[in-house]
């Protein structure tokens, strides 16, 4: 099993002298009856696992409670307020880059972190050096590689993309009945408003039946590419 929490020691990280950290941002929400609550943080987790496997970068642990305030109908989903989120990243923004880093890239895996632009940019207009993965081209790029079926309106939650990356990485956490989960509500031009209940019973949008862990694995390999791109945007000072 891929672990999720880092285990670098500290002279570890002396040697690697990386000058960019990762953190993955994830959630504690429903996706549904077959996927854990924890799916996102596993999911931002794992991509960020595979690039410091192929990267010299500081990895760091997950935060694992967000902005999940449209799925709060569900039992077990936990938030914090977008400010709060804000606020941790850019406090380890801080704390990191004065120990060695001077980038922190921020590798989401829930879609309702809609702050995280915000942290990102205003960071940057700020003299951070700050930077946002996966962009919304990288996931459609990702999904290309992968031959994925259903599009990125219509795979919202607990989908084909999010039970693909599962099956590949970690197929012992999904339970019975993701194949046939499929529930398409591609209209949702109130969810702010109504939230996820608003549209789906089970707690699904998307066509999980589509899902195989060789598209997962497809799904890593392409965003890893990807990021080599943001690690550009960071020269070394």
């Amino acid at each position: 099993m891929i672990p999720l929490l880092p285990t670098a020691t500290t002279t570890e990280e002396r040697h690697r002298n990386a000058d960019v950290a990762i953190l993955p941002v994830g959630s504690f929400e429903q996706h549904g009856d077959y996927l854990p609550l924890s799916t996102d943080t596993i999911v931002a987790t794992l991509i960020a696992r595979q690039i410091a496997d192929a990267y010299p970068v500081l990895l760091l642990p997950p935060v694992t409670i967000s902005c999940s305030h449209e799925h709060s109908a569900w039992p077990g989903t936990a938030s914090i307020s977008a400010r709060t989120l804000h606020a941790i990243v850019t406090d380890v923004y801080d704390s990191i880059t004065r120990s060695g880093p001077t980038a922190l890239v921020v590798v989401n895996g829930h879609g309702g972190n809609y702050v995280l632009s915000n942290v990102v940019q205003e960071g940057n207009a700020e003299g951070r050096r700050m930077a946002l993965f996966p962009s919304r081209e990288d996931w459609n790029e990702a999904r290309d590689a992968a031959g994925l079926t259903s599009s990125m309106h219509e795979d919202m939650h607990a989908g084909e993309l999010e039970t693909s990356l599962l099956l590949h990485a970690y197929p012992e956490v999904i339970r019975a009945g993701y194949e046939s989960a499929d529930w398409i509500a591609d209209d949702r031009r109130h969810l702010l408003t109504k939230g996820m209940q608003g549209y789906t019973d089970s707690g699904v949008i998307g066509r999980p039946s589509l899902a195989t862990a060789e598209k997962g694995k497809a799904l890593l390999d392409s965003l890893t590419t990807s990021f080599n791109e943001v690690l550009n945007l960071f020269p070394k000072p």
